[in-house]
């Protein structure tokens, strides 16, 4: 189960440590750099590759086209991937995926300072980005549940979405600042060279003190095993019912945002990017609010996407930049309590030998369904104007809320299960790790 844990300990009971419990362990800490750095580049990439095919195309359907080609192979590989990742060693998988995410950045740079690179190389590279993401994603967040104690899962979890929305403010932010000034190459250079960071910290942790997951056996049909594992839960496929909603008609920020603030304010690159880092601070912010939460059920789920459902509604008729940025950091902080009460949920009502199937399937319908939702919004822009998407966004995620009320009314909260958020007891995790097989932003 590994060794002692690190700590760095506050005074019990204090707001500290209820709100940083987690960075008491030292792998997660060394995690936590690495990945704000690694995803601060990331989130430079996402913001620069949108604008620059708006710049080239001034059209919205063309940004939901890279939107499929960048998260099109989730769809496709995630719940492969989860199956991967159950077999194998986290840590290890994790490494190779940020090496070959490292060099999918420097080829956009080479694309970028070619000058004239076709737009089809640019989405042929995102669509590459995407199947490492596709295995990134469920490996990065599975493996957050190994360096920190079961306790502590929760606070991880939020503590992570803090992370991720640090990376949204500083990204965009750097990637504005680039593209106006030196250029979309420069961009994906210094997201490149960013995940020299997050490798040396991966190197950098004690492998001791890892609370390693049970390995799941080799065998036929896991990912099957994996749909049937989350439909005998009531309170997963309840939640990722909504998600499937809420995925393909509301978090698709990354087509609806630019389209917003171009189409619908009549706003330039640099306001994109000022609405954008204000949205992702709110995030933050949200992140900071909800990391001392300890239990999440069907209800606060349902709280969260009412909340985002609202604050999507309010934001699609400001009037004007400044306006947007103060309701999209309300947006943001919405997102974020959200998505942190369903991925919370779902690992701490898993089994561990389950967990990356179960994470991949979450990754498939948060992620996975933008090809759909991307290219339909980025029509419906294009068609009747850019605060059109927002409304639906907003509607749909209002009566996804209403249905998860219902079912937490109707659905009995389950008890923590012994092996919740990787707890197995010894014995039962040393069996099971007795098994065949092996022992990221």
């Amino acid at each position: 189960m590994g060794g002692p844990v690190d700590e760095v300990a506050p005074a019990e009971g204090s707001f500290t440590q209820r709100t940083l419990s987690s960075l008491r362990s030292r792998n997660f800490r060394l995690f936590f750099l690495g990945q704000t750095v690694s995803n601060s580049g990331n989130w430079l990439t996402m913001v620069a590759l949108t604008l620059l095919v708006l710049d080239r195309t001034g059209s919205g359907t063309a940004v939901g086209l890279l939107a499929a080609c960048q998260f099109g192979p989730i769809l496709l590989f995630s719940a492969f991937a989860g199956v991967v990742v159950d077999r194998h060693d986290k840590r290890r998988l994790l490494s190779i995926t940020q090496v070959l995410e490292m060099a999918q950045s420097f080829v956009l740079a080479a694309l970028a300072f070619s000058g004239d690179a076709p737009l089809g190389a640019f989405y042929a590279v995102a669509a590459v980005g995407g199947l490492l993401l596709a295995f990134d994603n469920p490996v990065r967040r599975s493996f957050v549940n190994e360096m920190v104690p079961p306790e502590d899962v929760p606070n991880a979890v939020t503590i992570y979405s803090a992370m991720v929305n640090i990376s949204r403010i500083v990204g965009p932010a750097i990637a504005g600042a680039l593209v106006v000034t030196v250029g979309f190459g420069w961009a994906f250079l210094v997201d490149a060279v960013s995940y020299v960071t997050v490798l040396v910290a991966l190197a950098m942790m004690r492998p001791a003190e890892l609370r390693r997951m049970p390995v799941a056996p080799r065998g036929k049909g896991q990912v099957r095993d994996g749909l049937r594992y989350v439909a005998r839960v009531p309170e997963l496929w309840i939640s990722f019912a909504i998600l499937l909603v809420v995925g393909t008609a509301s978090y698709n920020f990354s087509v609806t945002f630019p389209l917003f603030v171009h189409d619908g304010l009549g706003a330039s690159d640099a306001a994109y990017t000022v609405v954008y880092a204000a949205f992702s601070a709110g995030a933050l912010l949200g992140a900071v609010l909800v990391a001392r939460r300890r239990d999440v059920t069907l209800t606060t789920i349902a709280m969260g996407a009412a909340w985002l459902g609202a604050t999507m509604l309010v934001l699609a008729f400001v009037p004007g930049v400044l306006a947007a940025a103060v309701v999209a950091a309300t947006v943001g902080a919405a997102s974020v309590a959200y998505m942190t009460a369903t991925t919370a949920l779902a690992q701490l009502r898993t089994e561990p030998q389950m967990i990356g199937r179960v994470l991949a399937l979450q990754t498939v319908l948060l992620i996975g369904t933008t090809p759909i939702g991307g290219p339909a919004l980025g029509a419906i822009s294009d068609a009747l104007g850019g605060r059109v998407p927002i409304v639906i966004g907003g509607v749909v995620a209002l009566v996804a809320s209403a249905f998860g009320f219902v079912a937490a009314r109707r659905t009995a909260p389950a008890e923590p299960m012994p092996s919740s958020a990787g707890a197995a007891p010894p014995a039962e995790a040393a069996a099971l790790s007795a098994g065949p097989g092996g022992t990221r932003r």
